[in-house]
């Protein structure tokens, strides 16, 4: 995933009611900016560190910046929009990036499923094989040297188990896959501290045959897209 042209930078003074960021641009201007990432960002805040952001030419958004990238004080990047881990993962899918994933013929997004009225992020479809299910999660919660998701309860996530675990069930592939959207991450475990009740699905859904893959994504102003495999503790 390229960006053309390459994001702008500023400094970020502060994000405010969840979806939204004031950053300072180079020429000491303020603007606001929309983030979007409806998670709690928890240790992805970093004020008068560099922030990269994308503009749209659309008329009709009234915040035409929209929040891509931070840096931390160590140097790190971590990806902010966490809509961008889907397309990550399609890219990497349709490029055979990621080699258990290979082999199919079709992709469709966000398409219809489950019982509880779900979209699967990913289905991957070709003659003569089970269809395969993947549910793609961005983590960027990096706590004493470890990679964690959820960063805050999601009951939308404990949903989406739930119903990968019912298409294994119903004689599918379904496979939960962590875009790690921060260079600074090396492995993924569930956040048992944060949401004891999405770890105990997690580790029923890999009981019940549900597939867990974590896939790192090299960032930069100008490129994003995932590279190399992240062990799942």
């Amino acid at each position: 995933m390229e960006f053309e042209p390459g994001l702008e930078c500023g400094v970020l003074i502060k994000r405010y009611k969840r979806f939204l960021a004031d950053v300072r641009l180079q020429d000491g201007s303020e603007v606001t900016i929309h983030c979007p990432n409806t998670g709690s960002m928890k240790n992805c805040q970093f004020p008068d560190q560099q922030v990269w952001f994308s503009t749209s030419d659309n008329p009709k958004r009234k915040y035409s910046r929209t929040w891509e990238l931070m840096e931390t004080p160590v140097g790190d990047y971590i990806g902010i929009n966490t809509g961008r881990a889907n397309q990550l993962a399609a890219d990497a899918i349709n490029t055979k990036v990621i080699q258990e994933l290979v082999g199919y013929h079709y992709i469709k997004r966000e398409v219809k499923y489950g019982s509880e009225n779900s979209r699967i992020d990913i289905l991957l479809t070709s003659s003569g094989k089970p269809d395969c299910y993947v549910e793609v999660k961005s983590c960027t919660l990096l706590e004493d040297g470890k990679g964690y998701f959820p960063d805050s309860v999601t009951t939308r996530g404990q949903k989406h188990l739930r119903e990968l675990i019912q298409m294994v069930e119903n004689g599918h592939r379904a496979v939960l896959l962590f875009v790690v959207q921060h260079t600074g991450i090396d492995t993924v475990s569930p956040a048992k501290h944060i949401d004891p009740a999405y770890a105990s699905l997690f580790y029923e859904a890999m009981y019940q045959g549900v597939e867990v893959l974590a896939y790192k994504a090299a960032l930069s102003p100008t490129e994003f897209v995932l590279t190399d495999k992240v062990n799942i503790l």
